[in-house]
């Protein structure tokens, strides 16, 4: 049992100052599944050596898609490694022999948390979903649902359920970017509206969108041009701008 700050600063360097210089990496197949198994940040960190393992020295991991699955939560757009968590998703979504009751069930928790995650998240994780959706055309339903939400009494959509293949993620229908349509960021409601029109073949560049931070989005805001536009004014008199204010009488607004 290592101390979680101790468990972090392992974890941060051993997929680039560790395991490149082992003879046998293999060797760290227990230690990165079980700190895979901690949950948290710990987690999130241990995907970065996994990936290694996986795909250079032919690591088997059974239930690796069902605890991905289980580390979505809130948490997941506002912590630290928000940039490394989600290249990292990308890349394991990225295979077209994923089955798409496993990639439907991705979709749908990662719109359903959006509802709440903040706007410089919301920028990266549509074109995100939008770019699952190209690679998995069989998870297109979710958009083109015949009658969509509005012919579903309720979601069938089982949030709580940590198995995706259980989550009934294909019968459900995306209402939530539908919602996301109406945000008050004006960016994020443009993204989301893509997917009224039918998607084309590029995916989109999110490498750009991981560290998107909101001090960038508001310095973004802060330095458009603003356009003038010619407004009909009426010199206010009294103090609710009424003709015949009886509070003209007694008050300025000098």
């Amino acid at each position: 049992q290592l101390p979680t700050g101790l468990y972090k600063k392992v974890l941060v360097i051993l997929h680039d100052s560790v395991l490149p210089y082992m003879n046998e990496p293999t060797l760290m197949m227990d230690f990165l599944t079980l700190a895979y198994g901690i949950g948290g940040a710990i987690s999130l960190l241990a995907l970065n050596g996994l990936f290694i393992l996986i795909h250079q020295h032919n690591l088997e991991y059974p239930d690796f898609y069902k605890k991905l699955y289980t580390l979505l939560d809130p948490s997941i757009y506002h912590v630290k490694y928000r940039a490394r968590f989600f290249h990292l998703t990308d890349l394991f979504l990225s295979s077209s022999h994923l089955p798409a009751y496993l990639v439907a069930a991705f979709i749908k928790r990662l719109s359903r948390l959006a509802l709440t995650a903040p706007p410089e998240a919301l920028l990266m994780i549509v074109p995100f979903i939008c770019n699952l959706f190209r690679r998995h055309p069989a998870c297109r339903v979710l958009v083109h649902r015949p009658g969509g939400p509005a012919d579903m009494s309720e979601d069938p959509y089982v949030m709580e359920e940590e198995d995706p293949s259980k989550s009934r993620a294909l019968e459900s229908s995306l209402w939530e970017i539908q919602s996301l349509q109406n945000h008050y960021h004006p960016d994020v409601a443009k993204a989301a509206a893509v997917l009224n029109q039918s998607l084309s073949e590029m995916e989109d560049d999110i490498s750009g969108l991981l560290e998107l931070s909101a001090y960038e989005l508001f310095d973004k805001e802060v330095k458009k041009k603003a356009v003038d536009v010619p407004l009909e004014f009426e010199q206010v008199r009294g103090l609710f701008g009424k003709k015949n204010d009886i509070f003209a009488e007694h008050f300025s607004l000098d």
